[in-house]
């Protein structure tokens, strides 16, 4: 595995984030996209996201934690700028890659915390490389065959936080009314599940559209979904063996998708805590970035 550093994309500036820097690594065959920072010799955290977002979900999370810890923020395949795979979008995959890529920027053990899809493949990485986790934080996801509901409701006061998950199953359809349209639709999820419609800026929704938009970029975001049925047949098979032992904290938000992560994750982990975080919508590290900052340390803390 190789790792590479500098900037070999252009017009990638990292506002706000001093000390941080473009890292890009070879992980396993998949060419993977991260921003590193904060304390060398601290302990390491790793930071995932999840839809329709990248590494930048974290960018105001990321200055609060570098006094004391070692970032890394990466971008999951078909994330940002990392590599856009034609297959392999089950999270047991996508977690050898995140770890792989860890592994080569020369970490050997880490805390992990993940939103979204990033905590879907948090998940699945903590039941495979248990081992090298410190503990793992999971912020506000509907894990496949874990803490999302077997049947999308269709309560109107509920459907409206999951009906995208029958929508990005169907083929071919949704590429087909969507391309295009990426930052109309980027948009919506941005606005609609943050609490305060105006947590995200025109440059959030520029990025994260341009990030759609790109070659492939539909289709590894859709894909993640579309993998979602064998990404829970690989956490139960791993469950049958073992629960996790590693400490999990559960972060959920007052108006989020999950309504207490730590009970829902508690049947398939032995050590599990959790924190609500207040005035938030769905995307937490956006919407209250200093709380949770705060709650990864003190988790830390906890286990050092």
């Amino acid at each position: 595995m190789t790792v590479s550093e500098g900037n070999p994309v252009r017009d990638l500036p990292l506002h706000d984030l001093a000390g941080f820097t473009h890292r890009w690594v070879d992980a396993d065959g998949v060419h993977l996209h991260a921003v590193e920072g904060g304390r060398p010799a601290g302990p390491a955290v790793v930071l995932l996201a999840g839809f329709p977002q990248t590494w930048r979900a974290w960018r105001k999370v990321m200055p609060s934690l570098a006094g004391r810890f070692r970032v890394i923020a990466i971008d999951l395949p078909g994330q940002g700028h990392s590599e856009r795979p034609e297959r392999g979008y089950d999270t047991h995959t996508v977690a050898a890659h995140v770890h792989a890529t860890v592994k080569a920027l020369g970490v050997p053990a880490y805390w992990l915390a993940a939103h979204d899809i990033g905590a879907w493949v948090a998940f699945s990485l903590a039941l495979n490389h248990e081992s090298q986790l410190r503990g793992v934080a999971l912020l506000d996801a509907g894990i496949p065959g874990i803490t999302l509901p077997q049947t999308i409701p269709t309560d109107p006061a509920r459907a409206w936080k999951t009906w995208h998950f029958a929508f990005h199953l169907v083929p071919d359809l949704p590429e087909t009314l969507l391309a295009g349209r990426e930052r109309e639709y980027v948009g919506w999820f941005l606005k609609v599940k943050a609490l305060a419609p105006g947590t995200f800026d025109d440059a959030d929704l520029d990025h994260y559209a341009a990030a759609l938009a790109a070659d492939g970029g539909l289709r590894a975001s859709l894909a993640y979904y579309r993998d979602a049925a064998e990404s829970a047949r690989k956490n139960h098979q791993a469950l049958n063996r073992q629960h996790l032992t590693v400490p999990i904290l559960g972060i959920s938000s007052s108006h989020g998708s999950i309504p207490d992560m730590a009970a829902s994750i508690s049947p398939w982990a032995d050590n599990t805590t959790g924190v609500i975080v207040p005035g938030a919508g769905h995307f937490i590290p956006d919407e209250q970035p200093e709380a949770v900052a705060a709650a990864i340390a003190d988790f830390i803390a906890g286990g050092d």
